[in-house]
This record gives C-alpha cells, structure tokens and sequence, in this order.
C-alpha cells in the first residue's frame, strides 16, 4: 500500500488559487530551480547533460528542492521540461550546446502528423512522474508541489521547426496553409498533456500549468482558433480531483492580455500574467472567476534594491486587498540573476501584502 503524503503545514499558495484568504499574497518563481543558483550549477556539472538532470528523478527532486532551502517559497515546481511530451512522441529531443533544444525529425507533412502516437505516460514518461512522488515525500508537507507541461500550440511550434524560432514561419504557415493537419495536430498534443497532467498529479502535484510561452506570437484570431481552443480542451478533460483533493489547473499564455476573459472563460482555476497588463486591471477584466498569478518584468532584478522594491510593491498594491493573488515574474527568471535580489523581492511581497490585508 501506498504511503500517505505528509499533510500541508504551508497551503497559502492553494488557498490564493482557490481565491480565499491568506494572510500574506503567496509567491513562487517561473524557473526557480535555475542557473542563477550555484548549487544548481553544481549538480547540473555533476549530472552531465540537461536531459540526464531532467531523466533522473534523484537529481530533479534535488534541484527542485534547492530554491526552498535559500528563499520562503509558497510552492514548489517540478524540474523537468515541456519538451518532454514530444520527446515521448518520438522526435528525439538533445540539447545542442549553445543551441537550445533540438529535434531529430520535425513535423512538417500530413503524413508526419498521422505517423505520431500518444505517447504511453506510465513508460515513456515514468521518470516525470517517478520525480513528481519523490519530489512530494521530500517536501514532507512544506509547501505545495506544482506540476505542468507545455500548451499544445508552444509544443506544436518545437515540433514543427525543430527547435527554438524568431518567426515560427513552418508552424504559421501549417495554419493558413491547412489548418485540419494543423488541428489533428493539436488535438493530439492536447490528448497528450492532458494523460501527462492528469499522471503528475496522480504521482502527488497538487497543482497544475500549462505554458502557451508562444501564444503571444499568433494573431487574435489564430490564438484563438489554435491555441486557446485546446487549452480548453484540457481545462474540460483533466481530472482536477484527487484524493479529496481539488487540485487546480493554471494556464499562462504569455503575451495575450487581448483574451484574457476568454482565458477566464476556458474553466482554468487561475491565469498567468505577463508584465504587459496592469494586476488591478486583469483583476476587473476577469472579475472573481479565476485567480490570477504575476507579474512583474523579471529584469526588474537586474536593477537596483530599491527598484525591485518598488516594483513588487507596485503589484501587491495593484491587487489591492482581495482574494486570489498569487505572486510570479512575468515570465521565468534570467540566468544572471544574483540570488539576493530575488530574496529581497518575495520578502517584500511577503512583507507589503501584509500591510495590505492587515495581517501585521
């Protein structure tokens, strides 16, 4: 039989989601267990590849645990990768030094797209959710641990160039240029994570999200039609239950404030917001539907302390008192990052929510 998971001593972070009171906004970090950290270097050095990291989940429970030994996180994240469902898929995921991430063989043809099977999650991604269990003891009930994967579309776009792009042109023009392909496509990647999520938090995640990082890079209407629309798809089809437990779904497409009430509308628990729309703003825009989770420019950490000080506050004051909030970066933290200045900046949402809802 199974263990039991050590209870929550710390559940602000799924409180905040499920848009009840907290006593101060809780925080977490896109990228958080990173190469800004030196100890992450260090085991990274000792692991040999990216992909050894990501495949081992002794080494990804160690890293993603090292963020919360240094800072007062509200949560943890699974270390692992998006690029991992279609590694599962078959395309043969490496990193090239210097590079980024790379497919052996992209999706460029009708056939190719008909060639490609759901991937089987409890063998081909069984160490993502071996990670996730061993992630969850370890933690021993300190904060909750969150799970994701990549958006079909953000996927799709790997898929089809064969790594990173500054047009996307080959995934773009699969749209206009046949849209069916493009939709069986996503529909499989949308089957895909919705089996991925729905394993992560069978394994113990007790949130989940979803990136659409290249939502952004698609008009109103073709973000629209080929990325929110799946988005949805999962949003309706995971099973968000486990164990009692409501276990809530995040979704974050970066760059697409232009739909924000119709990502309120897809069912999702809470969005992500990038830097380009104001906390008070999104709030009334989506009114109490969802939670909201952001947002401030991460390269507001390479300036000064009292600018990162002014920032944060900035947000928390945006929010204003009202359930729901929970405090990210627009998008993942830089590299370069020195680790203090991210110290300084949860102590002061910690801290300046605290003022805000009277909890000093």
């Amino acid at each position: 039989m199974t263990q039991p998971f050590a209870p929550l001593a710390n559940d602000r972070f799924l409180r905040a989601l499920r848009r009840q009171p907290v006593d101060h906004t809780p925080v977490w970090i896109m990228r958080q267990a990173g190469r800004y950290l030196p100890e992450y270097r260090a085991t990274r050095a000792r692991a040999g590849s990216f992909l050894k990291l990501c495949k081992t989940p002794e080494l990804a429970c160690e890293v993603t645990m090292q963020p919360l030994a240094r800072f007062p996180l509200d949560a943890a994240i699974l270390f692992s990768d998006i690029l991992t469902v279609p590694d599962a898929m078959g395309l043969g995921l490496y990193f090239a030094e210097g590079e980024g991430p790379k497919f052996e063989r992209t999706i460029r043809s009708r056939a190719d797209i008909d060639a490609l099977k759901l991937p089987d999650v409890g063998s081909d991604l069984r160490y993502v959710t071996d990670a996730v269990t061993l992630i969850r003891r370890e933690l021993g009930g300190k904060v909750p641990l969150i799970g994701f994967s990549g958006s079909p579309w953000t996927l799709a776009c790997y898929m089809i160039e064969g790594g990173g792009s500054d047009h996307f042109e080959h995934a773009k023009a699969l749209l206009w240029d046949d849209p069916e392909a493009a939709h069986r496509l996503l529909d499989l990647i949308a089957r895909a994570v919705t089996d991925y999520l729905s394993a992560q938090i069978q394994a113990g995640a007790q949130a989940v999200m979803v990136f659409d990082t290249w939502g952004g890079a698609l008009s109103i209407g073709h973000y629209r039609e080929f990325s929110l629309r799946y988005l949805q798809q999962i949003a309706a089809n995971l099973p968000r239950q486990h164990n009692g437990e409501q276990v809530p779904l995040i979704l974050f497409s970066k760059g697409c404030a232009h739909s924000l009430e119709a990502m309120a509308d897809t069912g999702a628990d809470a969005l992500g917001l990038d830097w380009t729309i104001e906390l008070g703003e999104a709030r009334r825009r989506v009114g109490d539907r969802v939670a909201l989770q952001g947002n401030i420019d991460p390269v507001v950490l390479y300036a000064s302390e009292a600018a990162i000080v002014q920032e944060a506050t900035r947000a928390i004051q945006s929010f204003g008192n009202h359930p729901g909030h929970v405090f990210n970066l627009g998008h993942g933290i830089h590299p370069a990052i020195q680790p203090h200045k991210l110290k300084l900046l949860i102590d002061t949402v910690h801290s300046e929510s605290r003022k805000v809802f009277g909890t000093r």
